[in-house]
């Protein structure tokens, strides 16, 4: 097995297909992201996450599945989770209601997905709610980072229960843009100062308690004039050094609009993923790329060796050691034995 196998990529279909199962042999393959097209029944996932692992034990299952309008797997008996700003709203009626609701959606969330075979959520959303965008909205807790703070807190406190990591999204924070970088490069003008004592709170907050961190294609000029997630300056002085986060660091997904541009012109993406492993991202997401044969696929895993041999890319054990610490230290629940379990039934009741 390779030192680091940082490229999480997806798969076409509901069960896996000869060239899902060449790409997921990959030594530089980490791991695989799934989708809502991923999904007949809930039989049917728990059989493709079994032959994901059956290639490699160490393959880490992923999905966005937050709750609200960002749940992959709705029906099958899986709870449909409300949007986090239904947590906010109670915080304000009911504040340590709220963060017991709060834990009790992380371990409703984690717990069916375990059950599935899934290791792991791109959840919680850390932005802030400024009114503003459009792609976060009620994704958010609220508007306040404490508040945001505690009930993300809350919340990873119920997928470790759950036997889940966490990944806080999108740092320093997509909130205060209006534009939506899956099609377009969202600017933030605001100084560090500002961005570091509101959006960026949270990361500092729980820097001892965030698993993971996925930071933002948004520009800062007042910081760096590359998007967050292929700064040094962003990952390397602020993220670990100023906010001393220890955890791993995943791309956002590298075919969105907001991942190409990198100083002024668009770049391949083998060359964004070269520059987000050289910012100091651990892993890097390319999502929804395997639909027409998957080339695109093919073409970074290519890119990505080549790029090691030519030394512009080292791969990074602490960085692997990372990406291992996510998956599940716990065997997966029994479905079934899960929807009696008494904890599981008291925090389906909490749910707001």
């Amino acid at each position: 097995m390779s030192q680091h196998a940082p490229l999480i990529i997806d798969i076409a279909g509901t069960m896996l297909n000869a060239d899902d199962r060449r790409r997921l042999a990959h030594p530089l393959v980490g791991g695989v992201i799934l989708f809502a097209r991923n999904w007949q029944d809930r039989s049917q996932l728990v059989s493709l996450c079994s032959d994901i692992k059956r290639i490699r034990a160490d393959l880490l299952i992923c999905v966005d599945h937050e709750g609200g309008r960002v749940q992959r797997f709705k029906t099958g008996g899986f709870t449909h989770l409300p949007p986090m700003r239904a947590l906010g709203t109670l915080w304000s009626r009911d504040q340590l209601g709220a963060t017991n609701a709060a834990t009790a959606c992380g371990q409703v969330l984690a717990s069916e997905l375990r059950a599935c075979g899934v290791d792991f959520s791109f959840t919680p959303v850390l932005d802030l709610d400024h009114g503003e965008s459009g792609v976060i909205g009620d994704r958010a807790f609220g508007r306040d980072p404490r508040v945001v703070t505690l009930l993300a807190k809350s919340l990873m406190h119920g997928l470790r229960l759950g036997g889940m990591a966490s990944c806080g999204k999108h740092f320093p924070g997509h909130g205060f843009v209006k534009a939506d970088s899956h099609t377009e490069i969202p600017v933030d003008k605001r100084s560090l100062k500002a961005i570091l004592a509101d959006d960026a709170a949270p990361y500092g907050w729980l820097s001892t308690s965030l698993d993971s961190v996925m930071p933002a294609h948004v520009i800062y000029p007042k910081v760096d004039a590359r998007p967050a997630g292929f700064s040094e300056k962003w990952l390397g002085d602020i993220l670990r050094g100023r906010l001393h986060f220890q955890g791993a660091v995943f791309s956002d997904d590298l075919s969105m609009a907001g991942a190409r541009l990198i100083d002024g012109r668009q770049v391949s993406y083998t060359e964004a993923a070269v520059t987000a492993l050289n910012a100091g991202c651990d892993m890097v997401l390319l999502c929804n790329q395997s639909l027409d044969g998957g080339k695109a696929v093919d073409e970074l895993i290519a890119g990505l060796t080549e790029a090691q041999v030519k030394g512009q890319w080292q791969p990074d054990e602490a960085g692997e050691a990372r990406r291992l610490a996510l998956l599940s230290q716990t065997p997966p629940p029994d479905w079934d034995e899960l929807m009696v379990s008494s904890a599981y039934m008291h925090a389906l009741d909490l749910i707001p």
